[in-house]
């Protein structure tokens, strides 16, 4: 019996057998909504500006592209050939995930406290904003090659 294949090792395995007009059919569709996804995210941290650095540091990455510095993890990510990403962050703004998420008061051993700052969710709000129509747009952009690959 073979191996059992999970996760992106079976993404992989998928997207190997699919022809490469149908992967070079995606690749457009993908950098549009994440294009859409990353202004609307934009709009929405808007609501947070104290200097806009964060608005500012909201970037799209699209495939084969590379995450601007400090937007994943202190480091730098390559797209791969059928992904995109939507990031928070830069050398000026490395808060994005305190204004999603919010964050609690901690109370210092001097007896000073940091505060609370309530969440002001902006990039899950996004995706959720865009993922129907992306979906939509993504599943069209792969039928459309498929349909063309096998009549041509």
């Amino acid at each position: 019996m073979g191996k059992l294949v999970t996760g992106s090792e079976a993404l992989a395995s998928k997207l190997a057998a699919v022809p490469t007009e149908v992967l070079q059919a995606l690749r457009p569709a993908l950098t549009k909504s994440v294009h859409e996804i990353a202004a609307d995210a934009r709009a929405l941290a808007a609501s947070s500006r104290r200097t806009g650095a964060l608005v500012e540091s909201i970037e799209a990455t699209s495939p084969g592209e590379t995450t601007p510095p400090f937007a994943t993890g202190g480091g730098r990510l390559t797209a791969g050939p059928n992904q995109a990403f939507v990031t928070a962050g830069d050398t000026d703004a490395r808060h994005g995930h305190l204004v999603e998420f919010g964050t609690e008061e901690r109370h210092h051993q001097d007896g000073t406290s940091t505060g609370t700052m309530p969440a002001e969710p902006f990039l899950l709000p996004a995706w959720r904003l865009n993922r129907a129509r992306a979906e939509r747009r993504i599943k069209k952009a792969i039928s459309d090659a498929a349909k063309k690959a096998v009549a041509g």
